[in-house]
């Protein structure tokens, strides 16, 4: 059994924390699920395979699945890859959920004073290449607009 403790890891590799939000092609490392009487969830934990800056950063976060959320965790299952077969069946198993791979985009969101990931999207893997290219883009022109604004 190994144990994880985030304060081990370099400083370089928790990058992430004061960078949360973006799009990176992650790795399911492990899921669980918990339940809460009114809310149970999904705890995804994801290690980031690109942008090379923050490879091996991990990303946890909840795929909640109640009926109103079910929709998010059937994105994330098909564009991840999912066993077709356990999907249609309605179907989770936490192992088959262990290492997939995609494309997540995420943002840091405060509720009731506590720092969350929020998964906004989902796309397979195979697009990574395409999403960044654009996610870069959009970054760099959302830079030159608030300097236009202001001048």
């Amino acid at each position: 059994m190994n144990r994880y403790f985030e304060s081990l890891r370099p400083s370089d590799v928790s990058a992430l924390r004061s960078v949360p939000d973006g799009l990176f092609l992650v790795r399911v490392d492990q899921a669980q699920y918990r339940w809460q009487k009114q809310k149970p969830y999904y705890e995804i934990r994801f290690v980031v395979l690109k942008p090379k800056h923050l490879i091996g950063c991990r990303i946890r976060g909840r795929l909640y699945c109640t009926p109103r959320a079910l929709w998010k965790l059937s994105w994330f299952l098909r564009d991840f890859g999912y066993d077709s077969e356990l999907l249609r069946r309605d179907e989770i198993e936490d192992e088959a959920l262990v290492d997939l791979w995609g494309v997540v985009k995420v943002s840091k969101v405060t509720v009731r004073g506590m720092s969350l990931i929020n998964f906004d999207a989902f796309a397979p893997a195979v697009r990574w290449e395409e999403l960044s290219m654009f996610a870069g883009s959009e970054h760099r022109g959302s830079v030159s607009r608030q300097k236009e604004g202001a001048a």
